[in-house]
């Protein structure tokens, strides 16, 4: 992976990180925001396989 791929993908997880401690208030819990964020944003696909 490149350095500018690496700053990218860093930057991305930032600023998702970010967005749910600023939602998390928003939310019941911590993985609602979460899951909340990442249904609205297709740069966070699921990481986990669908059976």
């Amino acid at each position: 992976m490149s350095n500018t791929a690496k700053k990218s993908a860093l930057e991305v997880r930032e600023r998702a990180v970010r967005m749910v401690l600023d939602h998390e208030s928003d939310h019941p819990s911590r993985w609602a925001a979460i899951t909340s964020i990442a249904a609205s944003a297709p740069a966070f696909p699921p990481s986990w396989p669908i059976a």
